[in-house]
């Protein structure tokens, strides 16, 4: 259980990599919470517009767009989540190489089980930020249709 430093430092820059991804992910989640605020925000302003009792033409138009951004908020959610679990399941593995250098254990298969799990989960993550994207270019098409 004594580590020397030249037994630690390949730990060390074994954990360099899964660092950097947390940090990547960080900056995905910062983005990913930007984009739902913001969305916060445009629902609050329609449904100010929807009760202060717009045209009826318009009425039906305010009620597609907040449903859409409903539906886009759910997505970012869970692209959220996804990438929030990606950050846990990587300290987890940054732990377990510790844990498997410190006491000297064979936790291989365990170390690709997480590495795999954090990577499957961010990809689940990007694909939901992509079809959030697909689904904001749907949200402006409603609202120039509407003003047009």
């Amino acid at each position: 259980m004594n580590l020397t430093l030249n037994q630690l430092v390949p730990v060390l820059q074994l954990a360099i990599g899964p660092v950097i991804l947390i940090s990547g992910v960080g900056l995905l989640l910062l983005s990913f919470t930007n984009r739902l605020g913001r969305l916060i925000d445009r629902a609050r302003l329609l449904h100010r517009e929807r009760l202060s009792g717009p045209a009826p033409e318009r009425q039906g138009l305010l009620r597609e767009q907040i449903e859409l951004i409903d539906r886009r908020a759910g997505i970012l959610r869970q692209a959220i989540s996804l990438a929030a679990l990606t950050v846990l399941l990587v300290s987890l593995l940054i732990l377990v190489l510790f844990i498997a250098a410190l006491f000297g254990l064979e936790l291989g298969v365990v170390i690709v089980c997480l590495f795999s799990l954090g990577v499957i989960s961010l990809i689940g993550s990007i694909l939901g930020f992509l079809r959030e994207i697909t689904l904001s270019l749907e949200a402006v098409r409603l609202e120039t249709r509407g003003s047009a």
